[in-house]
């Protein structure tokens, strides 16, 4: 590998190799005037990346197979943190040397509506961090790997407080739950949130309401999630395997955030009378492309009720959520797994069957690579 012609990174081309990614070499995208060149030194594992490589978010081929230049072989990984070494003729948001995270996106325009708004994450020519186009035809490579190359703006900067194999989770699961909680009970006295699915991002959703000031429900389908709920921060625990669990929860909520990442055992009919009025069901969790939403019109009727859903964060807010994550002294709860390809292939396999609390971070990229001198 010759540095910054050539990145090196764990890759597939066929979702049947979806648990075990091979030591590759690849020429990242073209280097822009806003471009940043981090030096990953660990990333996160996200549930996004076995939907990605299973290819369970689309009917088509996998998107690095008409990348027009480049690889044809795809890397994951969007929890990234490490350093930077190198920068853009135009990049002022950071420089040589610091210590950065990168989320689920790489690039914007910054130039429209959304980008000057704080919503960058909704701009319609966003990238995300790997298995999407860029304008010229690249399809982006994540953080599974030596280097990792993004726009300045989605480079956020970490505070010294926080750890690197800790804060990486935030990059990614951490936002896109702040991003709904924040925007959905800010400035509402008392307010009180559902959290459905303590996995990986519900469990972060736990800590960061409850840090915004939030009476915070955790709802599992059963209890053995119970303990660690409330160690997180949980003030009640739901369990909606049980008979008439909603029955006392009628207008009890300001915001209902499912993390789950399937569809198929939400009750939406129980769920959104437990709304208080105008109030609403956000969905982060997004399952196989073949899943669906079902509920009846009339559950929305009674509270004038909303669904949605949210997408990632803007720079502004994962900038608020490690500096909340300081003052608040919270955690992702992370088992550490050094990065290899029997390593990837562990934590991907792991993550698939279910077998972590409640998130993995890959960590020793500069042994692994030689890099970090």
């Amino acid at each position: 590998m010759s540095y910054p012609e050539q990145f090196q990174g764990f890759a597939i081309n066929n979702p049947k190799d979806w648990a075990t990614p091979k030591l590759t070499s690849y020429q990242p995208k073209n280097f822009g005037a806003h471009d940043v060149d981090i030096e990953v030194e660990c990333c996160g594992i996200c549930a996004s990346e076995l939907f990605a490589l299973q290819n369970g978010w689309s009917h088509g081929e996998m998107a690095c197979l008409s990348s027009k230049y480049g690889p044809k072989t795809q890397v994951v990984g969007h929890e990234v943190v490490g350093k930077v070494v190198a920068v853009g003729p135009e990049v002022k948001l950071c420089k040589v040397g610091d210590r950065v995270g990168l989320g689920a996106q790489a690039s914007a325009c910054m130039n429209c509506t959304r980008c000057n708004s704080n919503n960058e994450q909704y701009c319609a020519q966003a990238v995300s961090t790997y298995c999407d186009f860029y304008p010229d035809g690249y399809v982006s490579q994540g953080g599974y790997a030596s280097h990792v190359r993004a726009h300045e703006h989605l480079c956020f900067p970490i505070p010294p407080e926080l750890p690197s194999e800790l804060v990486a989770p935030l990059q990614c699961g951490g936002l896109t739950v702040y991003s709904p909680i924040k925007r959905n009970i800010a400035g509402k006295k008392d307010p009180k949130v559902a959290v459905i699915g303590i996995g990986g991002l519900g469990h972060m959703a736990i800590m960061i309401s409850k840090a915004l000031g939030a009476e915070v429900y955790a709802f599992s389908r059963g209890y053995s999630k119970k303990d660690d709920a409330i160690k997180m921060g949980a003030d009640h625990f739901v369990a909606t395997g049980e008979k008439n669990w909603s029955e006392n929860l009628g207008d009890t909520f300001d915001l209902i955030l499912n993390c789950a990442s399937s569809t198929t055992s939400l009750d939406l009919n129980a769920l959104l009378p437990c709304l208080k009025v105008n109030c609403n069901f956000v969905s982060v969790g997004l399952p196989h492309i073949d899943e669906d939403l079902k509920v009846k019109p009339f559950s929305f009727f009674a509270n004038g009720c909303n669904m949605g859903s949210s997408k990632l964060g803007s720079r502004e807010e994962a900038i608020e959520l490690m500096n909340l994550a300081v003052k608040h002294n919270f955690r992702p709860w992370v088992e550490t797994i050094q990065v290899s390809e029997a390593g990837v292939s562990d934590g991907l396999t792991r993550l698939n069957d279910g077998d972590v609390k409640y998130r993995f971070t890959l960590t020793g990229f500069h042994q692994f690579f030689g890099t970090g001198k």
